[in-house]
């Protein structure tokens, strides 16, 4: 039988295996059939040689994803950890180092230099923290595994794609336990949809080329709707007796779209919030600007006046595209403004 037929045969085979039952096939068959695939998607085959051969699970990866701890920090326990002095003393340190490059990576692509370098502070400490797993490595091994096999499939030839594309050899493509890369912390699918080869050097390189790493985040805050002309949100007061309001705010149906946008109450102007008593947090009036917002109350019920609230705009909600968690999209806002010296 001709060696394309066989190959085309193998691809048939697995992809009729049900996803649940993938991780009883053995590694090496499995791997045989996403060669295959790879094939037929048109990867080379000095990439598949550098990227599959000998290529073995990893046993960490698998506790990592079977063992992740429960969310269980409080909200400010969050938000103190992730906007510490360092954070905030070495965000100031960088922006006054690249501030050149940031202003006109904001120019260009219509996003507040200092979000970006919270963006960056908060998800690998500055590009200290990038992770140091083989990417494809730990694809292949949650591929194979049957809880999200789907998902990281797709993140494996997404991968393999990168590479291939020459931005990256698979041997520096290293990241998270996840497959989360370089100093933005992109899975593979979102490099490929946002990544900047910003310098001209013909690869779009997050690892290590600052210009490229700058302008990928700023390039994917635009594409998820960042208003330059805006600001995140900020933190509120609540008026006695507007936990009874609560209750009708917050019993919005959504069925699509990020999780946490179901915490987000219905979205009403600054001074329709004006006037239902919420003011700054040192008592003053809201800003006068027709801006619409949404209250956040993160810490959830019960809700009193001492509750901790947020009025947050557009820009939240774009954050909430990168990563959709309340609280990170909270601690980037408040790193951000504790950077320009707020």
């Amino acid at each position: 039988m001709p060696k394309i037929l066989t190959a085309v045969f193998a691809l048939l085979a697995l992809l009729l295996v049900p996803h649940t039952l993938r991780a009883e096939v053995p590694f090496d068959d499995w791997l045989k059939g996403v060669h295959a695939e790879a094939v037929q998607r048109g990867i080379s085959k000095a990439t598949l040689d550098a990227a599959l051969t000998g290529l073995i699970p990893i046993k960490r990866v698998i506790q990592l994803d079977r063992k992740q701890p429960e969310f269980t920090q409080t909200f400010h326990q969050y938000l103190n950890a992730r906007v510490s002095k360092w954070r905030v003393n070495t965000g100031r340190a960088r922006y006054g180092k690249h501030a050149t490059l940031l202003k006109e990576v904001g120019k260009v692509y219509g996003v507040q230099p200092r979000f970006v370098v919270a963006l960056w502070g908060i998800e690998t400490s500055f590009g200290r923290a990038m992770g140091s797993f083989s990417v494809v490595r730990a694809l292949a091994t949650l591929a194979h595994d049957g809880r999200r096999s789907r998902y990281f499939r797709k993140e494996l030839f997404n991968a393999l794609t990168i590479i291939d594309e020459g931005h990256i050899s698979a041997k520096k493509m290293k990241g998270s336990w996840a497959g989360a890369m370089g100093q933005n912390q992109f899975m593979p699918s979102s490099f490929l949809a946002y990544a900047v080869d910003y310098n001209k050097d013909g690869k779009r390189d997050i690892w290590g080329t600052i210009d490229d790493v700058f302008a990928s985040a700023a390039n994917y805050l635009k594409r998820a709707g960042w208003r330059a002309d805006q600001t995140w949100g900020r933190e509120v007061r609540l008026p006695a007796g507007f936990e009874k309001n609560i209750p009708a705010l917050m019993n919005i149906k959504r069925k699509r779209g990020c999780r946490a946008l179901k915490k987000l109450s219905a979205r009403k102007t600054l001074p329709q919030w004006q006037a239902m008593g919420i003011r700054r947090m040192d008592g003053r009036d809201l800003p006068a600007r027709n801006l619409k917002a949404s209250l956040v109350l993160p810490d959830g019920p019960p809700y009193s006046e001492k509750s901790t609230a947020f009025l947050v705009y557009r820009n939240f909600r774009a954050t909430l595209r990168w990563n959709c968690s309340i609280a990170f999209a909270a601690a980037v806002g408040t790193l951000a403004d504790r950077i320009r010296g707020r």
